[in-house]
């Protein structure tokens, strides 16, 4: 089944989006019939990738076209129960590869939710009314404060092990863990009962932040809402920016976006992303750019390639190689980020400052292998040239293909490469590459504005491999042929462990165990096996656990 990412609040079949001045309201109301595949109902508020979708989406828009929202409230449009956390009928239906990828998709966009109360002051609040298990109580835990209905039945659990023993390595536990420091013994017991915790014993645990009666729960959610919105920086008068509709064409080997185009070649299993710079000169001010609105090209060219990336996550899957190119002006690209960085201050600036960090955070955490390759005529300059360090690897052309009159190619670092947007690790992807040579580092931070060649390039360790163009078809394909040839297991393993040098943090530990921990539990047969916990879920059977410990 081909997946559309694209979506807006009219098409929305599971949650509501309301907005009332500075306090919007996202109620989670999901539509048992509207499951994104066959074979399930999404009963009790449960999800797949469809509700996730839209609440990706929403979350875009409350920070582009809402400037003014400054406290986001989750609750529940059903009674008795919050959220009951990824539907188990779709997981035990999906493939392998689906359910890595949603829990992968699911974690990005709780973190879209932490990065909005932490970078762009739009803080969010959980209020929980009913059980709010499993991945449910993920969704809360990605918020910034949880209050809990104290009426003697109202909970929160992680009750994979004793349910299912399926789910256990997801972002839950390492956010109760490292976010909201949960006593590791404490963790093993909330972790381990089925029924969860409620009451005091859960703002004890530090679980959840408050309990409240349930006559007092409405005043005191609106309460901490306005507390909330009295500690954000964003304007309190200003109109927001429509996201409209992405233009996008498809055929059997090729999507195409206004800036950003995939060529798909199926026998090789590469495929070619390009993205073009822009083509006009960069706004007056921060006024002209908002009047552009979603034409603006930094905020167009990320919202292109952050579809793009999850399309050929989801519906292309066999693709080894994602091979990364740039068409266009490095001194225009370089133009629009000194304009960025001039305006830095301003709401719709720092948002898209702030999504380009998203998106190419999206890039380093899909199981692609990944290449830059740095041509004639490309414009791996500022902030595209992050694309470059994101990548496995990069090659760059010495100068020129025989009869090729485009412009040499070259590489250009600005201010943006160093600090402004951090990987998952908390350091900028240069500060990554050179961990070992502080030295290199320093040459690297002398050299911006430099239109550097692929020899001063290569000389800097800028780029993998520099070769002219005699070499640059053989060793190019010799590359692509063996990136197609090796296990994609293997690759998804080693890619994902050399990414991620330096600090171990919040978000590299979520994610370093869903590709591996979470990949393998999903495979062992006491999860997916004939009688495994996925397969006998629901049946009134207990799953049959093979009992080595591994």
């Amino acid at each position: 089944m081909h997946i559309d990412f694209r979506t807006d609040p009219s098409r929305y079949r599971h949650w509501k989006l309301v907005v009332n001045g500075q306090i919007a309201e996202l109620i989670m109301d999901v539509d048992e019939t509207a499951g994104l595949f066959e074979g399930y109902e999404l009963k009790l508020n449960s999800y797949d990738l469809g509700v996730d979708i839209e609440l990706y989406d929403a979350i875009q828009r409350l920070r582009f076209e809402h400037p003014a929202v400054k406290s986001v409230v989750m609750r529940s449009g059903k009674d008795k129960v919050f959220c009951a956390g990824a539907n188990i009928r779709m997981l035990a239906g999906s493939t392998h590869a689906h359910k890595v990828n949603f829990c992968k998709f699911t974690n990005e966009t709780r973190n879209s939710m932490e990065d909005a109360t932490d970078y762009s002051g739009q803080s969010y609040i959980a209020a929980v009314s009913g059980s709010c298990a499993g991945g449910g109580y993920e969704l809360a835990l990605a918020a910034d404060y949880i209050i809990l209905t104290d009426d003697g039945t109202s909970s929160v659990a992680l009750p994979e092990l004793p349910l299912l023993a399926v789910l256990p390595g997801t972002g839950g536990l390492t956010r109760v863990t490292d976010k909201r420091k949960v006593r590791r013994d404490r963790a093993d017991v909330f972790c381990t009962i089925e029924e969860g915790i409620k009451g005091k014993r859960a703002v004890d645990w530090r679980l959840v932040d408050e309990i409240v009666s349930n006559s007092k729960f409405d005043d005191t959610v609106r309460e901490r809402a306005h507390e909330h919105a009295a500690r954000s920086d964003r304007p309190d008068d200003e109109e927001g920016v429509a996201l409209t509709p992405l233009e996008r064409t498809e055929t059997d080997d090729a999507v195409q976006y206004r800036h950003v185009s995939i060529e798909l070649d199926r026998n090789e299993r590469i495929a070619t992303l390009t993205l073009n710079g822009p083509d006009t000169a960069p706004p007056a001010d921060a006024r002209a750019a908002k009047a552009l609105g979603a034409d603006f090209w930094p905020l167009a060219a990320a919202r292109e390639l952050d579809d793009a990336i999850l399309h050929l996550r989801l519906n292309e899957r066999d693709m080894a190689v994602v091979q990364f190119k740039t068409a266009g002006s490095p001194e225009t690209v370089l133009a629009h980020d000194a304009f960025l960085q001039a305006n830095a201050g301003h709401w719709l600036v720092r948002e898209v400052l702030l999504y380009w960090k998203r998106t190419l955070k999206r890039i380093d955490m899909t199981s692609r292998s990944l290449v830059a390759l740095i041509e004639p005529g490309s414009c791996f300059a500022g902030t595209l040239a992050e694309i470059t360090f994101a990548c496995d690897r990069s090659y760059m052309l010495i100068g020129q293909f025989e009869g090729d009159n485009r412009p040499e190619a070259s590489l250009t670092l600005n201010e943006l490469n160093f600090g402004t947007y951090p990987m998952s690790n908390g350091l900028s992807r240069l500060d990554t590459r050179f961990l070992g040579e502080p030295e290199t580092l320093t040459v690297a931070k002398a050299a911006q504005g430099e239109e550097l060649d692929a020899e001063r390039a290569d000389e800097m360790g800028l780029v993998t491999f520099a070769f002219d163009d005699i070499d640059w078809e053989d060793e190019v394909r010799i590359f692509l042929e063996e990136r197609a040839s090796f296990s994609p297991d293997g690759l998804t393993g080693m890619e994902a462990n050399l990414r991620f040098a330096g600090p171990e943090t919040m978000e590299t530990k979520i994610f370093g165990r869903l590709t591996a921990w979470q990949n393998w539990i999903f495979q062992r047969p006491n999860a997916a096996g004939d009688d495994g916990a996925l397969k006998r879920y629901g049946t009134g059977l207990r799953p049959a656990f093979k009992t080595e410990r591994v």
